[in-house]
């Protein structure tokens, strides 16, 4: 579907069930999963843990801060419906500032000469914004399978492939989407599939 504002479908029944996928929905925020990740990936490929907290802090403010500082002041200006970004038709001019802050902090990070992991983690961030701005103007692909995806990918690329196993929790998430209503299964799919993809092409042969 492209061009206008989507109908988005009746709410939901009130449940346990609902409640469920709410929280998960809300644990598995982009912005919560890519934070705890750079801090991960900093983390492990800095000498020292103060070092790799300090350059996790610095990637997050770009990466993640300011990109949902907008998000948020968007929503109390009554310019976006909520801090998910639930209508395709406002995501644009989010995913453009979050490209050119992590643009910016991308630079920030080659100038001060970060470890070369944490560089490669924004470098796939970057492109995969590029690809969400893309796709969301004709299509609302799933941001949050996308990260999940993409996350888990780059973990087992920087901790050991035994981590794959957790593999099942992005069907958890998958389904959080779909029963909001917030995503149909192909657009959780799609998002699974392009958030692995641009995570262990990218990330894998830069780090």
């Amino acid at each position: 579907m492209g061009g206008g504002a989507e109908l988005r479908p009746a709410p939901t029944r009130p449940g346990p069930g609902l409640r469920v996928a709410r929280l998960v929905t809300e644990v598995t925020a982009p912005a919560v999963l890519v934070s705890l990740l750079i801090v991960a990936v900093s983390w492990h490929s800095a000498p020292g843990a103060a070092h790799g907290l300090a350059w996790g802090l610095l990637a997050t403010l770009f990466v993640t801060g300011i990109p949902f500082a907008y998000i948020v002041g968007g929503v109390r200006r009554g310019r976006l419906t909520d801090h998910h970004i639930g209508r395709r038709e406002q995501r644009r001019v989010p995913l453009l500032v979050g490209l050119g802050s992590v643009a910016a902090g991308l630079a920030l990070l080659a100038v001060l000469d970060a470890p070369r992991p944490l560089l490669a983690l924004a470098v796939a961030g970057l492109v995969g914004l590029v690809v969400a701005v893309s796709v969301s103007h004709w299509w609302k692909m799933s941001i949050h399978s996308a990260v999940a995806a993409g996350t888990l990918v780059i973990l087992a690329l920087t901790y050991g492939g035994r981590l794959l196993v957790a593999a099942p929790l992005l069907a958890v998430v998958g389904w959080s989407r779909v029963r909001l209503r917030d995503h149909t299964v192909p657009q959780v799919l799609a998002g699974g599939a392009l958030g692995a993809l641009i995570a262990g092409v990218v990330f894998g042969l830069l780090r």
